[in-house]
């Protein structure tokens, strides 16, 4: 999505312009297609959203179920993951997307794995468990290398194992 400015260093989520993307989730909003549902979850969900972001987000679920490809399915269902831990319910979010992560390495599709493994280590470096996060980005990193994604993408990826790290670090030092 063209609207992350950067990522936020002590949670790593999106930083976003709010009007830019409130305007966007006004132009779209009567839009029903499974790739604007998306975009409208993603869009509640980074304006904070958050109990209209679940309750699109499981829509989306079934109009994938219904209408769209295994990929799609896990797209969707990856992205209600983030909504679960953007409401702090970490334990299932982590649930949903090792699940989600899980089939798409199974199918070979290693961009929609590296996809649900970059939102795992996100979603665990969050909770607060490093270690978790820096397994989960690595895994995010090897599955991007090798799906080809461009150099950004890479970046942003090798930028969160460093703060998983630091972070690892100082709570050995601490504890």
């Amino acid at each position: 999505m063209g609207y992350i400015r950067g990522y936020d260093s002590e949670t790593l989520r999106e930083q976003v312009d709010q009007v830019e993307c409130a305007q966007r989730l006004a132009e779209i909003e009567e839009q029903r297609s499974l790739p604007a549902l998306l975009e409208r979850v993603w869009l509640l969900k980074v304006l904070e959203r958050l109990e209209e972001a679940l309750a699109l987000s499981d829509e989306s679920v079934r109009v994938a179920r219904m209408a769209g490809t295994r990929k799609d399915v896990l797209r969707s269902r990856v992205l209600h993951a983030t909504i679960l831990q953007y409401r702090g319910a970490h334990a299932a979010a982590d649930q949903e997307l090792a699940t989600c992560a899980t089939e798409a390495e199974g199918q070979g599709w290693a961009g929609i794995a590296a996809f649900a493994y970059q939102h795992q280590g996100r979603n665990a470096f969050e909770w607060g468990d490093f270690e978790l996060a820096r397994e989960s980005f690595k895994q995010a990193l090897f599955l991007r290398r090798e799906a080809g994604a461009p150099d950004a993408e890479l970046e942003t990826v090798l930028l969160a194992i460093e703060a998983s790290e630091r972070r690892r670090s100082g709570q050995l030092i601490s504890g």
